[in-house]
């Protein structure tokens, strides 16, 4: 997008020096500690954050972490080394696969699948998608298997099945964090989190996993507004023009395939339409979309919020402590 729709329009350059100022001050007044480490993906929210930490902070206090593991897409890891190069910050690879299997991370997920796809081994591949909701009834879940040959096939999840399945893939983040968290603490440097406003909101995030960090720089920013400050920092195009996927899967799937109810740049706006107390007629103009569609968007905005409450939970206590 070249511009942004006015109800997102931000000036970038005085987003980027607010930013960049609160960085080091609560990196040395709250948190205490003198870098950042932050798991780089080569996707445009990790990317965005560590080039403003390296405006910020310079590039030496700026740590970053590639995880890579079985499933992942062949292009994340040399797009985040190629981010890591050009900012000329200091970074390590790690794969994951032998501490996942370790965990069971494959081994539980495929024995869920092989419940529905009896059929389904190693050499398959699969992914969950998001049915129901835009089509006026309750949101779904469905399994797509892809056998060696190219075939797909795919199932409704029972809940059993997709709560397995979820569970094991969440091994994925949680081991990224904690490797984070190791380096973070090798180094007295604090985590950087990447979330977006429209993940921050949806609660499109793993619970002790992806959701945690120290410092989250762009969580009151729309994905729209990323891919802004994206061009406007310089990075590459190979980053400002990608699809935001999951990188879960072993099949690709975007984002708005696996949970959101539109591609980013209509979810921003509806999400932001909401916010302001639009209505649902205002809402299918912007968009040109039917007025109940955009009524079962807003739903779907309201269903999230409320499903999604425990993601944003710390610890409940029977008495304050501090």
């Amino acid at each position: 997008m070249s511009e942004l729709p006015i109800e997102l329009a931000i000036d970038l350059h005085a987003e980027t020096q607010r930013i960049c100022d609160w960085l080091p001050e609560v990196l040395a007044r709250k948190i205490g500690r003198r870098g950042v480490v932050i798991g780089l993906s080569g996707g445009v929210d990790s990317s965005v954050c560590a080039a403003l930490a390296v405006r910020a902070l310079g590039a030496d206090r700026v740590f970053g972490l590639l995880m890579p593991e079985r499933d992942s897409s062949d292009s994340a890891a040399p797009l985040a080394a190629e981010l890591a190069a050009s900012l000329g910050i200091r970074y390590q690879t790690q794969n994951l696969s032998a501490a996942l299997t370790a965990l069971g991370c494959y081994h539980e997920r495929d024995a869920a699948i092989r419940q529905l796809f009896p059929a389904y081994r190693d050499d398959w591949k699969s992914k969950i998608v998001i049915a129901g909701g835009q089509n006026g009834g309750i949101n779904f879940f469905k399994l797509v298997v892809q056998s060696p040959s190219g075939d797909l096939a795919e199932r409704r999840l029972p809940l059993r099945e997709y709560l397995q399945i979820v569970a094991a893939t969440n091994y994925k983040q949680r081991v990224r964090k904690s490797i984070e968290y190791y380096h973070a603490d090798r180094l007295n440097y604090a985590v950087l989190g990447t979330p977006n406003r429209l993940e921050m909101d949806q609660g499109f995030f793993v619970k002790n996993g992806d959701g945690a960090a120290d410092l989250k720089p762009i969580a009151h920013l729309y994905k729209t507004q990323v891919y802004a400050l994206a061009r406007y920092l310089g990075l590459p195009p190979s980053i400002t023009g990608s699809t935001p996927t999951t990188d879960t899967y072993s099949l690709a799937q975007g984002q708005d395939e696996f949970y959101f109810a539109l591609p980013y740049q209509s979810m921003d706006r509806a999400l932001r339409f909401l916010s302001l107390g639009r209505s649902s007629d205002e809402l299918a103009q912007a968009l040109a979309i039917p007025v109940s569609q955009a009524e079962r968007i807003y739903a779907d905005i309201r269903s999230k919020r409320r499903s999604t409450q425990y993601q944003h939970l710390g610890a409940q206590l029977l008495e304050p402590v501090l």
